[in-house]
């Protein structure tokens, strides 16, 4: 009595939370991905074209095929890591660095002072769509919200 319990609760626990995980053409997708390899990697290994902006031994930064804003750049890390989910203690300093490429980049391209947006993609909800973690550096222009804003009921 107390295993058909179990399981039944394991049954619901799995279908209810199942929503909250990736599609499975997602997955699909992503794997597939991920397997081929980083087009990021073949731009780091000056096996497809970029416009590249900034390169030391950890980090690139290029500007990408679709620009949303005037001024938009990927900073990536040369090693390939497929999301913050995946990232680990040792690359916290690579990490960082990202960081202080931007804030030079946007020195750099006079968007400092007026203001710019950092932003990474982490899976499906934030439709990342290129499994090598990379930040976007977007200015040079009023930028709208990230998310539409809910409007809040009178209470």
């Amino acid at each position: 009595m107390k295993v058909y319990s179990i399981q039944l609760i394991l049954c619901f626990l799995l279908s209810t939370f199942s929503s909250y995980g990736q599609s499975t053409t997602y997955q699909e997708k992503k794997a597939k991905k991920i397997a081929a390899g980083s087009v990021f990697t073949k731009i780091i290994n000056r096996e497809a074209p970029a416009t590249i902006v900034y390169e030391d031994e950890d980090i690139i930064a290029f500007v990408p095929l679709r620009l949303q804003a005037p001024v938009h750049l990927l900073i990536v890390p040369k090693k390939e890591i497929p999301t913050i989910n995946d990232i680990e203690e040792a690359d916290a300093l690579m990490l960082g660095k990202m960081f202080l490429v931007a804030k030079k980049l946007a020195k750099e391209k006079g968007i400092a002072e007026t203001g710019y947006r950092l932003s990474m993609n982490i899976n499906e909800d934030a439709g990342q769509s290129v499994f090598h973690l990379h930040l976007h550096l977007m200015g040079g222009k009023k930028l709208g919200p990230m998310v539409t804003q809910e409007e809040k009921g009178e209470e």
